[in-house]
Parts: C-alpha cells; structure tokens; sequence
C-alpha cells in the first residue's frame, strides 16, 4: 500500500511524517497489504528523510518512508523480496507436502501392519487349532489301533483254542457225555 504526502508551501502549520503512520497502518491491515510505503515530500529539511529508504518498522510493523526520488528503487526491492518470498512460500508448501505425504505413508504402513498382524494372529491361532485337532485324532487313532490289535490278539488266542478243541478233550473230564459218544460209535 502506497500513500503519497506533500504539503503547499503556505502551510501554517507544518505536518511532520509520523503524523500519518498511525493511520497509514491501520489501512495496510484493512486491506490485507504487507507492506505500507509513505512517499512524502514532508519534512523536506530533515536529513533522516533524505538519506534514502526509510525502514519505520520499529514503530509499525513493515512500513517505509521515502522521497519520492527512491519511489522506483523501493518497488524494485519490494518486488524482489516478493518473488523471493513467493519462491520460498512455494518450496516451504512443497516441504509441507511431502511431509503430508511422509505422514501418510507412515500411516498407510501403520495401518497395513496392524492389518498383517491381525490377519497373522488369526492365521496362527487356527494352526494351532488344527495341529491340537491332529493330535487328538492321533491318539484316537492310536487307541482304536489297540483295540484293533488287543481284537486280533483275542481272535487268534480264540482261533488257537478251537483247533485245540476235541471230542476226546471235551469228554475227558465228563464221564456222561464220554459214554454216549461212545455208544454212538458203537451203534
């Protein structure tokens, strides 16, 4: 924001510069400018003045006086220092983004390995069932092997007791059955 300041030579009463600073910041803040430049021909016999740009920015924040012979040399700097800002704005905005995208990655890798974990836990969980499951149909398997082994034990013990068996043997000890088996052969 530029304000331009000259006074006619009948003046009485003479302003001085600061007179308008006051007035000159509040505008810059209303309209959103950041920086406020009095260009003035006030105060003509103050060397402070006439030296060239004058930073007040002391007293309120980015503001400059100047003659209006420096007017062109202060647009220059204050355009330079603007497209310096705007390149550092644009790197800083790009700095910002890639830590955005740093933060989402981070949070994408986050999530995936809460998700493997999860996915890995179930995973786990039901191997371990199974592998519990095998075991217990190993050992009933085992058990009926026994009982299957312990069976042909008993029908061989069985088998082994019917080929032993005779008519000579049963009636030994039964003198009643030896004499009718007897008396059939005899018939």
């Amino acid at each position: 924001m530029f304000e331009m300041k000259n006074e006619a030579d009948g003046t009485e009463k003479k302003h001085k510069n600061a007179d308008f600073y006051k007035e000159l910041d509040k505008d810059r803040r209303e309209k959103n400018c950041e920086y406020a430049v009095l260009v003035t021909m006030l105060e003509a016999d103050n060397d402070y003045f006439n030296t060239g740009i004058v930073d007040v920015s002391h007293e309120y924040e980015k503001m400059y006086v100047v003659r209006p012979q420096f007017f062109i040399q202060l647009i220059g700097l204050l355009r330079n220092a603007a497209l310096n800002s705007l390149q550092y704005k644009q790197e800083l905005a790009l700095v910002r983004e890639q830590n955005i995208d740093i933060t989402h990655f981070e949070e994408d890798l986050d999530a995936f390995k809460l998700a493997f974990a999860k996915n890995y836990n179930s995973a786990s969980t039901n191997f371990g069932k199974a592998i519990d499951e095998i075991d217990k149909a190993i050992k009933r398997m085992e058990e009926v092997k026994k009982f299957l082994t312990t069976s042909e034990n008993q029908l061989r013990l069985a088998n082994n007791k019917l080929d032993d068996v005779s008519v000579k043997k049963l009636t030994r000890k039964n003198p009643t059955m030896k004499a009718k088996f007897e008396a059939l052969k005899g018939e």
